[in-house]
């Protein structure tokens, strides 16, 4: 299951497969050539790998049906999940590269034979930018007349997309610094700039995954479904014949594709019982049109209300 409308979470398993044989290349590579940048992208690419087990983990646990402990599904669980790999990556991927640097400096050995770390290097750079490609083109799928890439991926609440984007973006950046650690460090003899870009690797690891932990973050404590869904909404509530007047629309996001609606909408007061329930599934069924995503819809009718008596 995906969070992507039922199909297979493709960018998820790109990342996955690119990472786990970067992984490995980049482990023996950085064990013949003794290069602290090359290990600590090890480390980065092992840790990717797991934070996309985690994601397939988050959207299995998500697609659950909702139960009586329950009542509106699991759909926030993919969010949890994908909090929990930026934590990760803030510890285990940053933390690491950044502790293996200080060692290094510490303790600095020259690069023996940098040919290795090049051509583990310009493979990664390659799979990596493949996984990028097909996260990006996900992502694309969503963008926006006038919309810019960044806001694209602020706006997606599909963790699923915005972690791999991320996360390969790392990646590149990473295997760029380890690059020119390895490269001016075995120039210049001087083993410490590979120490120094292990750190930066780690930094930029740890940059990453505090956007990660923000967006998540929003995403767990209810965030809004996006803005022009909500006037979409609200104008067509607003245009119904039987509608005096619409508040705000009040949405929470439960899934990447799985809104929660309350509307307090005031009907005209000479409609009938029956005239308010024939007006309220007609506007849940023009709003399900409009804006699939919008899964479940609460309506609050204040016609039904009565002076003196309590109302729905």
């Amino acid at each position: 299951m995906s969070s992507e409308s039922g199909e297979r979470p493709i960018t998820v398993y790109g990342a996955i497969t690119a990472n786990l044989v970067i992984a490995i290349a980049k482990f023996v590579a950085a064990f013949v050539t003794g290069s602290s940048a090359m290990l600590s992208e090890s480390i980065h690419s092992v840790v990717d790998t797991g934070n996309e087990l985690l994601l397939l983990l988050g959207i299995r646990r998500s697609s659950r049906p909702a139960d009586a402990m329950h009542p509106f599904g699991y759909g926030q669980e993919l969010y949890f999940w994908s909090l929990i790999v930026a934590i990760l990556l803030f510890g285990l991927g940053g933390g690491m590269s950044i502790y293996e640097g200080i060692s290094h400096l510490q303790h600095p050995a020259e690069i023996q034979d940098p040919s290795w770390n090049y051509a583990v290097l310009g493979v990664a750079f390659l799979a990596e930018g493949t996984s990028l490609t097909i996260a990006l083109r996900k992502l694309l799928e969503r963008r926006k007349a006038g919309e810019t890439l960044w806001q694209t991926l602020r706006g997606s609440k599909d963790p699923t997309v915005f972690t791999v984007v991320a996360e390969d973006s790392a990646a590149l950046m990473g295997i760029a610094v380890a690059f020119l650690g390895v490269l001016l460090g075995h120039r210049l003899q001087n083993p410490y700039l590979d120490g120094a870009a292990s750190m930066i690797i780690g930094l930029i690891l740890a940059s990453v995954a505090g956007f990660l932990v923000y967006e998540t973050r929003d995403l767990l404590v209810g965030e809004s479904a996006e803005s022009d869904a909500v006037q979409s909404i609200y104008q067509l509530a607003a245009a119904d014949p039987d509608v005096i007047s619409v508040a705000r629309p009040l949405t929470m996001h439960f899934g990447p594709n799985e809104v929660l609606l309350n509307l307090d909408i005031e009907f005209r007061p000479e409609l009938s019982a029956e005239g308010v329930t024939a007006a309220v599934d007609r506007l849940e069924a023009n709003i399900r049109e409009k804006r699939p995503k919008v899964k479940r819809i609460f309506i609050e009718a204040e016609s039904l209300k009565r002076p003196g008596q309590g109302g729905p």
